[in-house]
């Protein structure tokens, strides 16, 4: 079996994105190269990459879908992504209800969606309810 040890969220501003995650995780993370940052989020990596600040001709474009991430604590997790400044915008997706509630979803996790400032959808799941297949 692999091991997903990797997950990159594509930004446009290493700085603000190693701020923003930071303050949310409450985790320092560490700076692997110029523009990369990376969290380690139980031994699977959230890195940070802004491809500009590595020399890339490309700019960043943000992922498609969601990522999730378990919290021992999603009220507090919540509060910490009003003060970072996430994005709660329930018009982003068109699945009914309001993206930036925490809610109970009918597979019983209870999760709330926001999105990074650079576009990125993220959803955190209360660990205790999260869902495994």
């Amino acid at each position: 079996m692999a091991k997903l040890y990797r997950v990159i969220i594509p930004v446009a501003d290493i700085e603000r994105a190693a701020t923003f995650y930071g303050s949310i995780l409450e985790a320092a993370g560490r700076r692997v190269s110029p523009g990369r940052h990376y969290f380690d989020c139980e031994g699977t990596l959230l890195a940070c990459f802004d491809p500009k600040a590595d020399g890339d001709r490309r700019a960043a474009h943000p992922n498609p879908e969601h990522i999730y991430l378990a919290v021992d604590d999603l009220e507090a997790c919540f509060a910490r992504c009003e003060a970072a400044g996430a994005e709660f915008d329930p018009g982003r997706l068109a699945s009914g209800g309001k993206l930036g509630e925490i809610r109970t979803r009918p597979w019983g996790e209870r999760s709330f969606y926001v999105f990074d400032p650079f576009g990125n959808p993220v959803c955190f799941v209360d660990r205790a309810t999260q869902f495994l297949g």
